[in-house]
């Protein structure tokens, strides 16, 4: 069983007596992990967390990636996320795995397939420049089934771009906002919305930004209330926690 609605359907059936408990059984005890040698895939993170195990590409040869991408496909993944992954990497790995590869991003989504659209999320950017960042977290967001708004350059050097923008940041159950220079898009939407805000400092800056450390200061002592903060330039983490957030039961 590679997920939990795979288990709660089992579990079902063997309520209603179509299937036996030693069957059911056998199934659970399925390899929960497969071990290639020099990755051990770990086939029931869905089961525990919900989303399937995320391939990060950085440090990871190609042949590497493939062999972990076409593991997981074996075994009914879909929509695997693979991070950091070059383009000359991309398509060495696309021609043994089904691949959709976003460059902006450098994200890809393996065996793709259909995703639900649920509740909704807004990725927002101080500039243009912060979108390699944003893209990250607005498509980790979709493939894990949300509905994503992107609002791009709304910084606070033109506050009047951000504030036509009311609508769709007060109807969000989650706002990622990301941010590089100061930082300070984050604690300026903290105070317009009611729901959780995430801000991703980037590395986006002159010399005295110091790759990403003057706005991730700066949105760690934001004073709006509701605002936490991810790493620097960690657009994936972002887009999962708002997934999360967003798909948390209660919410309306």
């Amino acid at each position: 069983m590679d997920n939990r609605y795979d288990i709660l359907q089992l579990l079902r059936q063997v309520a209603e007596g179509d299937i036996p408990p030693e069957e059911a059984l056998l199934q659970l005890k399925r390899e929960p992990f497969q071990d290639l040698g020099y990755a051990k895939v770990d086939f029931h993170r869905s089961v525990r967390q919900g989303a399937a195990e995320v391939i990060y590409g950085a440090g990871k040869t190609p042949e590497q990636i493939a062999g972990i991408a076409g593991a997981m496909g074996e075994r009914g993944c879909h929509n695997v996320l693979i991070t950091r992954l070059s383009r000359e990497a991309a398509d060495l790995v696309g021609k043994t795995v089904p691949l959709d590869y976003h460059p902006v991003s450098r994200l890809a989504v393996a065996w793709p397939g259909e995703t639900k659209s649920l509740g909704h999320i807004v990725v927002a950017t101080g500039g243009t420049s912060d979108m390699a960042v944003a893209e990250e977290a607005a498509l980790t967001a979709q493939a894990l089934g949300n509905k994503v708004t992107r609002l791009y350059d709304v910084g606070v050097a033109g506050l009047h771009r951000l504030l036509s923008n009311l609508e769709p940041l007060m109807s969000a159950r989650c706002v990622v906002a990301v941010a590089g220079m100061e930082g300070a898009l984050a604690s300026v939407i903290g105070g317009l919305v009611d729901c959780p805000v995430i801000a991703v400092p980037t590395s986006v800056g002159y010399g005295a930004n110091f790759g990403g450390l003057s706005a991730l200061l700066a949105m760690l002592n934001s004073c709006a209330s509701g605002c936490s903060v991810v790493n620097i330039d960690n657009g994936f983490g972002a887009g999962y926690l708002a997934s999360m957030i967003n798909q948390m039961e209660g919410i309306s």
